[in-house]
């Protein structure tokens, strides 16, 4: 939690592949994520809660009636759009007029987010236009001290995660 505190970029296990997660609302950190990445920060990223209860900041202007079909998806591979209400970071955010949500079922990701006490950052650890690496050895042999930590762990058993 340290390292993720301090404005640090970690490395660990999700769903499919191995991503990349940072605070949301670190400037250094986000700025740090998209450089490694080589990402275009137009493009945005994913933000995970162990809980809907941690996105309430992000869905408190949403209507109701569209807070059931987020709840009844999650824990699990669903990725919602929801339209940003001014909370999220600009790098969160890329571009767009929505931010990407998801509450994670994988349970190492699960437990970083209740360690950290909220949403992270979640993208997948790779360089632009490579694929995503699928081991700790290959984040460590692509990011190498980019990345202030490895967690270990497995990769859940999802192919590919879902996008709404």
């Amino acid at each position: 939690m340290g390292a993720l505190r301090a404005g640090g970029v970690i490395a660990c296990p999700t769903e499919a592949v191995w991503g990349l997660s940072c605070a949301p609302d670190n400037d250094e950190a986000l700025a740090h994520l998209m450089r490694i990445k080589a990402r275009d920060p137009a493009k945005g990223v994913i933000l995970v809660a162990a809980s809907i209860e941690q996105f309430q900041p992000w869905l408190n202007q949403l209507p109701l009636k569209l807070h059931a079909p987020l709840a009844a998806s999650w824990p699990g591979p669903n990725t919602w759009l929801v339209p940003d209400n001014g909370r999220s970071h600009g790098l969160v955010r890329g571009a767009h007029q929505s931010v990407a949500l998801r509450v994670t079922d994988h349970p190492l990701m699960k437990a970083l987010c209740e360690a950290f006490g909220g949403p992270l950052v979640s993208t997948s650890a790779n360089r632009a236009g490579d694929p995503p690496a699928m081991s700790a050895e290959e984040v460590a042999t692509i990011f190498g001290d980019d990345v202030a930590a490895i967690v270990a762990g497995e990769l859940g058993g999802n192919a590919q995660a879902q996008h709404h």
